[in-house]
């Protein structure tokens, strides 16, 4: 039987996006895992209507399943969000996926199946077969040099650092200390797989092509790249120490990084 899967959507203003990447999501899900899916919208009190669209999506979708936040704080509290209410069900694998079709969901299928010996699952544009387009060229440099920064700062043998396309384990999110993480953006999806890779957690990637959106507007700005990489550096101190609290849960565990 396949595990019960929680694919968590974060929402700003995506009513543009919103049903069709939902659509999109069930009906690969459908066919991945038919047993046990659901959608988890997180909105953040989109001016632009999104949550009352999500609404009457949950109203006329039994699988999806909408968490209204009060305000916008950044997407690192919105995925905490969804992340305690998947883990307050029964899912197994927890997806973080993008509402605004940046993440294809036919990929999907590679994250599920590399969840089958994998504790953490990374949508990697930076391995073979991945790639990005629709992007300029500053937007490629900024984003290939904060990999490589934040590569070689931590000293972690993980292409995609930056990317938030992933598939995580119960147990990843139940070891590593969601409560202390504080990070934001780009630094968020860092912490989350480092924190994996210290706690011994065995991490892979898969290849995706992240195209750039069509609808809506960007969340992303050369403000917030700029904060992660002067952040990157306190990660290896607060990290560490969070893992090393968790450690003896991650040592019954006993899995590993794949290097």
């Amino acid at each position: 039987m396949n595990p019960p899967v929680c694919v968590v959507i974060p929402t700003y203003n995506e009513a543009a996006n919103v049903e069709g990447i939902v659509r999109m999501t069930i009906a690969e899900l459908e066919r991945l895992a038919p047993q046990a899916h659901r959608v988890l919208i997180v909105d953040d009190n989109s001016p632009d209507g999104t949550g009352a669209l999500a609404d009457r999506l949950a109203e006329s979708l039994p699988q999806v399943e909408v968490l209204h936040r009060a305000a916008k704080t950044g997407l690192g509290h919105a995925y905490l969000a969804g992340f305690e209410r998947a883990l307050s069900g029964d899912a197994e694998l927890v997806i973080e996926m993008d509402a605004d079709f940046s993440h294809d969901p036919r990929y999907l299928e590679s994250l599920i199946t590399a969840a089958q010996e994998a504790d953490l699952v990374l949508g990697s544009r930076y391995v073979e077969g991945g790639g990005v387009e629709d992007w300029g060229l500053l937007r490629r440099i900024i984003s290939r040099g904060g990999g490589l920064y934040a590569r070689l700062i931590l000293g972690v043998p993980i292409h995609d650092l930056t990317g938030g396309f992933k598939c995580i384990h119960r147990r990843v999110l139940e070891t590593i200390g969601l409560e202390t993480i504080r990070a934001e953006g780009y630094v968020f999806q860092i912490e989350v797989t480092y924190r994996a890779v210290l706690a011994g957690f065995r991490v892979t990637e898969v290849p995706i092509v992240f195209r750039d959106r069509s609808e809506g507007t960007s969340k992303m700005s050369t403000r917030i790249a700029a904060e992660a990489m002067w952040a990157v550096p306190f990660l290896r101190r607060s990290a560490r120490a969070a893992v090393r609290r968790s450690k003896p849960a991650a040592d019954a565990i006993g899995h590993r990084n794949d290097g």
